[in-house]
C-alpha cells in the first residue's frame, strides 16, 4: 500500500513562494501518476498539478499554471510543488495524492498540509 507523507505547508504574504513535498513509500512508481488537489474552507477539494513518475508528463489546472511547479526525484521518491506568486485564493489544505496512471480513481491521499496566504 503506499503511503504519502506532505510537508512544506505554512503562512506567507501574497505574492510570496512556498515549496510543498510529498514523501512516497510501500511500492515502486513505475505505473503511477502523483500529484495535488486541495480544498479551501466550504469549497469541494479541487486538482492543482500532477506528474507522471516515469515519463514526467505534468498537468496544471488553469487557475496555477505559470506560477506553481510540480516535479519528482525517483532516487528519494520524493515529489514536490514550488508554488510562486502566491494569492489570498491559493490558501488551502494541499493533499497529495497517488494513482495508477490512465485510471481515474486515486489509491492513496496524505494526510494533507496547510497553505494560508496572506493579503
Amino acid at each position: 500500500q503506499v503511503q504519502l507523507v506532505e510537508s512544506g505547508g505554512g503562512l506567507v504574504q501574497a505574492g510570496g513562494s512556498l515549496t510543498l513535498s510529498c514523501a512516497a513509500s510501500g511500492r515502486t512508481f513505475s505505473s503511477y501518476t502523483l500529484g495535488w488537489f486541495r480544498q479551501a474552507p466550504g469549497k469541494e477539494r479541487e486538482f492543482v498539478a500532477a506528474i507522471t513518475w516515469t515519463t514526467s508528463t505534468t498537468y496544471y489546472a488553469d487557475s496555477v499554471k505559470g506560477r506553481f511547479t510540480i516535479s519528482r526525484d525517483n532516487a528519494k521518491n520524493t515529489m514536490s510543488l514550488q508554488m510562486n506568486s502566491l494569492k489570498p485564493e491559493d490558501t488551502a489544505i494541499y493533499y497529495c495524492f497517488a494513482k495508477i496512471s490512465g485510471r481515474a480513481n486515486v489509491d492513496s491521499w496524505g494526510r494533507g498540509t496547510q497553505v494560508t496566504v496572506s493579503s
